[in-house]
């Protein structure tokens, strides 16, 4: 019993005790973290194919 008791609890504390954000602000966010995951996935591209052009000149040399 004390496992389905700690399970209500649980989610008697979601519902009534957290602090949830808006809606609205959820949304913007969501936005924020998109924006900056694809600025960031994408200076990993540039500097991986930086590195990539460099070391198949170099290996060129030989």
């Amino acid at each position: 019993m004390n496992l389905v008791n700690y399970i209500k609890d649980s989610f008697e504390e979601l519902r009534n005790k957290v602090s949830w954000i808006s809606w609205e602000e959820a949304q913007k966010s969501t936005v924020v973290v998109a924006i900056f995951t694809i600025i960031f996935a994408l200076a990993v591209f540039a500097v991986d194919k930086f590195f990539q052009t460099g070391l198949t000149e170099y290996f060129k040399l030989f």
